[in-house]
């Protein structure tokens, strides 16, 4: 759940065959030193195999202004896989026979525009019609601020529906938000004690809840985005994404709530069969990432500069979670190494060697790039020897030189190649290419 530069993919990684005894992770651990030397991640990641932990790192700060760092007990906004509890809770509440699948919300929501024909299920994969909140261009204005439920009714019945219920699916943490009202008014408990009563306690997570405001003496993280330096992020509070984003927790605990939901010790195996189902790639608070033979299932999540991954390997009894509170390194690429190293596959050490330019080296790239076919105009400017991009209604990101004439954001997996002589710039992403000609 996040509205800043929203290009984030989850695991680009492959899994390879076999089964893996023992990890080899001098490699890895080589990996999160260059990592850290350079300052390029801060956060902690885990490996667990049926039960037993495999691996686990954490490096950088959790809170830089007072040198606090990092460590197994750090604990980090997790954003939108927070869905993947609520997910639970919900089949909790439809296994004691005080919710179901198929009922319309028009009870619990009279002023949801089409209430009457979008049913639990449908706001569980994503295919209600209820507009995205975190979209409209008015979200960044109030996040940091504290909302009541019906305050976030309100916002979310404004967005009204995007298309009919059931037609097709489109992600929405609007949908999560409603789903958080509805267990709270079906247990008549706070959404928080819901969480803990039927997950945490009974799990034994030690580091799970639903988030207030960021307290460092208890070990967790703010989160930080970098230009020149690092930058402390505003909040966004905590009573906006409710169950659409206001765990908080870390990665072995996150490993063991998806081991234990894999092996139906919190919902029965059937319920979990329609979790994982998917309808247009969408399940119900889970997706299904195929690699080779194998299939994952998880989730990823944003919020402010925070950034998580959680996936599950049914075939090997794997879990890896991933969580970051500032990155300038593709928390993607540290998957792949992760992944890599458990099925003794190679993966690259990045060296973070870059080119040294002038200030006035970086003259003939500045202005406004666009194209008919391409939703957004990228500015770029610089900031003494440093280029900068920004898209149309999204954040300055800090490009990097790689060759003459050729950048990168590399935690994006954005690549510029400037053709000053033709005022052009090709843009490069996820398989797409892109020629943008300047203003």
């Amino acid at each position: 759940m996040t509205k800043k530069i929203a290009i984030t993919l989850f695991f680009g990684f492959l899994v390879g065959t076999g089964y893996a005894q023992k990890m080899n992770v001098a490699k890895l651990d080589s990996l999160f030193q260059i990592l850290e030397a350079k300052d390029k991640f801060m956060g902690s990641i885990a490996l667990s195999q049926n039960g037993t932990l495999l691996y686990s790192k954490s490096i950088g700060m959790d809170d830089i202004e007072s040198n606090k760092k990092a460590s197994n007990l750090s604990k980090y906004r997790v954003g939108s896989i927070s869905k993947m509890f609520t997910s639970a809770l919900i089949f909790k509440a439809i296994e004691e026979k005080k919710l179901s699948l198929n009922q319309t919300i028009e009870t619990f929501f009279r002023t949801i525009e089409n209430a009457n024909k979008i049913t639990v299920g449908n706001l569980l994969n994503h295919r209600s019609g209820i507009h995205n909140f975190t979209s409209a261009p008015e979200y960044m204005n109030y996040n940091t601020q504290p909302k009541s439920e019906k305050e976030m009714v309100e916002i979310i019945a404004k967005g009204k529906s995007i298309f009919e219920p059931n037609s097709k699916a489109d992600y929405s943490n609007s949908n999560y938000v409603l789903l958080s009202y509805i267990l709270e008014k079906t247990y008549k408990k706070p959404f928080k004690t819901i969480l803990n009563d039927k997950i945490v306690k009974p799990l034994g997570l030690k580091n799970t809840y639903v988030g207030s405001k960021i307290n460092i003496q208890n070990n967790e993280s703010n989160s930080y985005s970098f230009s020149e330096k690092w930058k402390k992020e505003p909040e966004t509070d905590m009573s906006i994404p409710m169950g659409a984003g206001a765990v908080v927790s870390n990665p072995q605990d996150l490993t063991l709530f998806i081991e234990k939901l894999f092996t139906n010790a919190i919902i029965s195996e059937s319920s979990l069969k329609q979790m994982t189902t998917q309808q247009d790639n969408y399940g119900m608070g889970i997706f299904q990432y195929p690699f080779y033979e194998k299939k994952s299932f998880g989730h990823t999540g944003g919020i402010d500069e925070f950034r998580s991954s959680l996936a599950y390997f049914p075939e090997d009894k794997l879990a890896v979670a991933l969580t970051s509170n500032g990155r300038t390194y593709d928390n993607n690429d540290i998957m792949i190494a992760a992944l890599s190293t458990y099925n003794n596959k190679p993966f690259t050490i990045p060296t973070f060697k870059t080119i040294a330019l002038k200030s006035e080296d970086l003259d003939p790239y500045l202005g406004e790039y666009s194209d008919a076919g391409f939703p957004m105009k990228i500015t770029i400017t610089k900031q003494n020897t440093k280029l900068f991009a920004q898209a149309t209604g999204q954040s300055a990101f800090p490009l990097e030189p790689t060759e003459k004439n050729n950048f990168e954001f590399k935690m994006a997996g954005i690549k510029l190649e400037f053709k000053p002589n033709e005022k052009q710039m090709i843009l490069k992403q996820g398989g797409g290419k892109f020629t943008l000609t300047k203003k």
